[in-house]
């Protein structure tokens, strides 16, 4: 009994009043009272004298996925990159929305290069061209990463998925455009 009468006289002096006539302390007021600068204005307190701050080397930013190939490098990007989609329904169908918002206008509906865009602008090659269906899916990624000739990038466009997916598309529109006796098979096959 004394030491709860001991520590409740002892609490009640430790603890601040709750009458709210004595300023609360602030500990460690700079953590939420921060300086802050605009945009590219100057900070004294830096280095370089920027406001802006340089990320560490070698970060890279959350979801951003790097890109190790240079614009000439479509060989190499054809022999090491490989699509990682499934040829499935749902990714074939979205490989097809993103080729007609993206690449219809100037490929056209069926990838031979008839685009709605090729009158005033140069033709583009044609898909289904023996030297693109013998083209690994990585080569064709990295045409639409980094462009080619007249066609701009569409990395920033396109996301990386969105792009395995339209070669998929692509890949159809080649098997569609250049049918053979066994894909006539297989077609018979799947309609029974």
């Amino acid at each position: 009994m004394i030491k709860k009468l001991l520590f409740i006289a002892t609490a009640s002096v430790l603890l601040p009043s709750c009458d709210k006539t004595s300023p609360e302390m602030d500990f460690m007021p700079d953590m939420y009272e921060s300086t802050s600068y605009k945009a590219q204005k100057e900070d004294a307190n830096s280095k370089d004298g920027a406001a802006a701050r340089v990320p560490p080397e070698g970060t890279v930013p959350r979801g951003f996925q790097p890109y190790h190939y240079g614009v000439n490098e479509t060989d190499r990007a054809g022999k090491e990159l490989r699509n990682p989609l499934l040829s499935t329904h749902a990714n074939m169908g979205r490989g097809q929305k993103i080729f007609n918002i993206y690449c219809i206008v100037c490929h056209g509906l069926k990838g031979t290069g008839e685009g709605f865009v090729v009158p005033p602008f140069p033709r583009p090659p044609s898909l289904l061209t023996e030297k693109i269906r013998n083209w690994p899916d990585g080569s064709i990624f990295h045409v639409i990463t980094r462009g080619q000739n007249i066609m701009p990038s569409y990395a920033v466009q396109i996301q990386p998925d969105d792009r395995w997916a339209v070669i998929l598309y692509v890949r159809a529109l080649q098997r569609a455009g250049n049918a053979t006796a066994e894909d006539m098979k297989e077609l018979e096959k799947q309609s029974k």
